[in-house]
């Protein structure tokens, strides 16, 4: 769209800059005046402001200026309809793109509201489309904003740390809040707003300093994650463990398949509420594999969990496996029981 409006107008430039060429030119051989006559011939002429001619006029200039006029008349014509078109459409197409945005956005529940839109905020969105996972971002910066929406992301425009745009994403209805700002100053506004905003919110922030994670924690927020921290430990462990992470890298990524690693949440009235591992046979039927259970209300993770172990309301599965078969698990652990766990093969 950009390159046809640039086309548009570079083709106005090359008109006009046509017309005074042939228009100056051909003053210059019927009336046998100066270039600078001819010029300013040809500019009185398309401008139409009535000033005396340079030279008495013969019939074939006069001829000839009838035609200056009528192209120069179409020339400008088509240059104000044209400007009008751009400006309007751009206008158009703004105000129609926030509206559908808008809308998608007051449609979603349960969704992540993430604050700020770096390059690990594109990251996040892109895991979260393939976990079929609904999203929000908040970005202030405006060419950031542009991009975004260009890639038909989510987002919304302006400071994260705003109420009346937090309401806007939909906070209220959210469940989860990431604060990916560049400053640990904005990040502890943000959590403070969002977890007054919503007290059910999970909160994860971005923490830029190391001393910044006990006031984030303070200020709300359930979890914090360094970048720098994680980055310096990933270098670090290939440094010193280069065939083990080739390993997990290899083992998460089994030929052209990616393998996710997450936790399911047993729902209450699920169809594999009350049921233990061994009944559910999660690998045989679903494909996925169980690395560890955790318990409702509990801290400990349980790895290599116990076949035996009973699952209720509340726990939680840590599995891998694709993105399809995370989310056929999920459908049995957030259903209301009246689905068999026993699926067609």
């Amino acid at each position: 769209m950009e390159n046809k409006k640039k086309q548009r107008i570079l083709a106005i430039f090359i008109s006009f800059f046509a017309l005074i060429c042939i228009a100056t030119f051909g003053y210059y051989m019927l009336l046998n005046i100066s270039l600078i006559d001819a010029l300013y011939m040809t500019i009185i002429t398309i401008s139409t402001v009535g000033y005396k001619e340079v030279v008495d006029m013969s019939g074939p200039a006069k001829i000839f200026s009838i035609f200056v006029i009528f192209s120069g008349i179409g020339i400008v014509g088509y240059t104000f309809t044209t400007l009008e078109v751009i400006i309007l459409e751009g206008n158009f197409k703004t105000i129609w793109r926030h509206k559908v945005m808008k809308n998608r956005i007051e449609k979603m529940r349960n969704h992540i509201i993430i604050a700020g839109g770096s390059e690990s905020s594109e990251v996040m969105a892109e895991r979260f489309l393939k976990s079929n996972k609904d999203f929000v971002i908040i970005e202030k910066d405006e060419k950031k904003y542009e991009h975004l929406i260009e890639k038909n992301i989510p987002t919304l425009q302006g400071d994260a740390m705003s109420e009346e745009l937090l309401k806007e994403a939909g906070i209220e209805r959210a469940s989860g809040f990431i604060s990916a700002l560049h400053s640990d100053s904005d990040n502890i506004v943000a959590v403070l707003t969002a977890r007054h905003m919503n007290r059910k919110l999970y909160i994860i922030s971005r923490s830029i300093d190391k001393n910044s994670r006990e006031k984030l924690m303070k200020a709300g927020a359930n979890n914090t994650v360094s970048s720098n921290e994680i980055g310096g430990n990933r270098m670090a462990a290939i440094m010193l463990r280069p065939t083990v992470i080739s390993f997990l890298d290899v083992f998460t990524r089994a030929g052209d398949i990616e393998l996710d690693l997450e936790d399911v949440i047993i729902g209450r009235g699920s169809s594999i509420e009350n049921q233990n591992l061994r009944d559910m046979q999660i690998p045989q039927k679903i494909g996925l594999t169980v690395l560890a259970t955790k318990k409702k209300g509990e801290e400990k993770i349980q790895f290599n969990p116990n076949p035996n172990e009973i699952l209720k309301e509340g726990d939680s599965l840590v599995v891998l496996g694709t993105v399809e078969q995370i989310y056929r698990l999920r459908q049995f652990a957030l259903d209301n029981g009246e689905r068999s766990f026993d699926l067609p093969y």
